[in-house]
């Protein structure tokens, strides 16, 4: 048995980061007999959730043949590998790049088994907990035909080059794996990291918290000791509003400060996407100390009736029971303030809009700014037309389409779908490909719950965003 020569190491990780550290694994082998095998190449790339932190790539020479099969598959040959380093001269690096981690790979149980045996080979008992992107894929994206890592990538939108080269599969599990952290709606993998991270004292503890954490946009988890989420909150940058958290003052504050272990997050690059992920999130986790936001967060609506005269009248009112409003507002002022725009925008008339309580004319038709439907004189069905263009600019119920917004890097954008008015979910793409084939744009897409807050969340949105990009989709 080979002696191992090299000396360990203790590596420190700040284990309070905000997001957990993963070593995203792919590695090729001669093949061959069980427990017989040599490793002919690796990839690792440190990822910690959100972008990949190092890197190690190398052909090995493993000191035994290789099986012709796998020569064809892969390309790999022996004459390669002539002058490639032995496993005892790179397994130092090996250890040092995944320490604290958490080994990731297509198919874990294979390419860990493959590492405890090189090392078992040099002496030494190599121990990392593991998750498998297989059994992740099948429990996150079930039904597909295949979850190979060929046709589970194709299935995805996700290009692969190099294919049986470690790099190329490593990167294609890497695209894979920050797929389906979004799709993990319980927030398992975060949970279980977050429960083994040693625990430290209140001050230092809040501290490390803030200085891992990033200033863009998303949604943020706190977590209590034992992994729970305790508090859930989005903002513009995630940072400054953790800080405003842990100096606050008020019970609330206090009482997070107290109980929070850890904070995780999640970029989303779109407020937008901020916004109904925090919704729905909340809803679905029911953290203790959200307990305000559990409830619909709007209070108005826009309702539309006809008059005696066959005029179609706005008007805002409460929301009381099931009233279906074409649009709603958090509060009396906003809806207001969006009713005088759209009287102004479209020339309607302000009593038939609900801003001028009169049994006569409103006032724009004494200053002769209005048409004259407070006193019958316009035409009933071009008054008409101009309001149903305001409810079709406004009501989303039945449409169907993609919204695109801003993604977490420069050449990423994020999507929302919509189908007959129901939010669906959303995703994110760099590939126009991904959003044009239907079959791909449905197993990239993460479902969100659609309900009364959610709508108001992309109509108020979509109000206020003239620029944002939304595509018309045919059901």
């Amino acid at each position: 048995m080979a002696v191992i020569w090299f000396e360990l190491e203790v590596i420190f990780l700040d284990l309070e980061k905000g997001n957990n550290i993963y070593a995203i694994v792919d590695i090729e082998t001669t093949g061959g007999k069980y427990n017989e095998e040599g490793i002919t190449e690796i990839a690792i790339f440190k990822h910690d959730g959100e972008k990949i932190i190092d890197q190690f790539i190398s052909l090995i020479n493993p000191k035994r043949s290789i099986q012709p099969y796998v020569v064809k598959l892969t390309g790999i040959s022996e004459k390669m590998l002539r002058n490639a380093p032995k496993f005892f001269e790179v397994a130092k690096r090996i250890v040092e790049i995944t320490d604290g981690c958490i080994l990731v790979a297509h198919n874990a149980k294979f390419d860990y088994r493959i590492l405890k045996l090189e090392f078992k080979r040099l002496g030494f008992k190599y121990s990392r907990k593991s998750i498998c992107t297989v059994e992740l894929s099948k429990k996150l994206i079930p039904d597909l035909k295949s979850y190979s890592l060929g046709k589970l990538t194709r299935s995805l939108g996700i290009p692969i080059t190099d294919r049986h080269r470690a790099s190329g599969d490593a990167i294609a599990t890497t695209k894979l794996f920050e797929l389906l952290i979004t799709k993990d709606l319980d927030k398992e993998i975060i949970k279980a990291s977050v429960r083994n991270k040693p625990k430290l004292q209140l001050e230092p503890k809040l501290t490390s918290i803030i200085e891992s954490l990033t200033h863009e946009t998303g949604i943020y988890y706190m977590h209590n000791k034992s992994g729970d989420i305790i508090y859930i909150g989005k903002s513009k940058n995630i940072k400054s509003r953790i800080n405003q958290h842990f100096i606050g003052q008020n019970p609330k504050s206090k009482k997070i400060q107290m109980e929070v272990s850890a904070v995780s997050y999640e970029k989303t690059g779109s407020e937008l996407l901020a916004l109904l992920k925090e919704s729905s999130e909340i809803k679905h986790h029911k953290p203790k100390f959200n307990r305000a936001l559990r409830r619909t967060i709007f209070t108005h609506g826009l309702f539309t009736n006809i008059d005696s005269n066959g005029y179609i009248n706005l008007k805002m009112e409460k929301i009381i029971g099931d009233k279906n409003p074409i649009t709603t507002f958090a509060n009396i002022r906003s809806a207001k303030s969006f009713i005088n725009k759209i009287v102004e925008k479209y020339n309607l008339c302000q009593k038939l809009c609900g801003l001028y309580n009169s049994k006569k004319s409103c006032f724009k038709y004494v200053v002769k700014d209005c048409n004259g439907a407070c006193v019958g004189k316009e035409d009933v069905n071009e008054y008409n037309s101009k309001v149903n263009s305001v409810l079709d600019h406004y009501n989303y119920d039945l449409k169907s389409m993609l919204i695109i917004d801003k993604g977490r890097t420069i050449d990423e954008r994020s999507v929302i779908w919509i189908q007959k008015g129901i939010l669906k979910g959303y995703g994110f793409f760099d590939l126009n490909y991904q959003i044009s084939n239907v079959d791909v744009l449905s197993n990239l897409i993460t479902p969100l719950n659609h309900n009364k807050d959610s709508q108001h969340i992309l109509q108020g949105y979509i109000r206020r965003n003239k620029r944002l990009k939304l595509i018309p989709l045919n059901d």
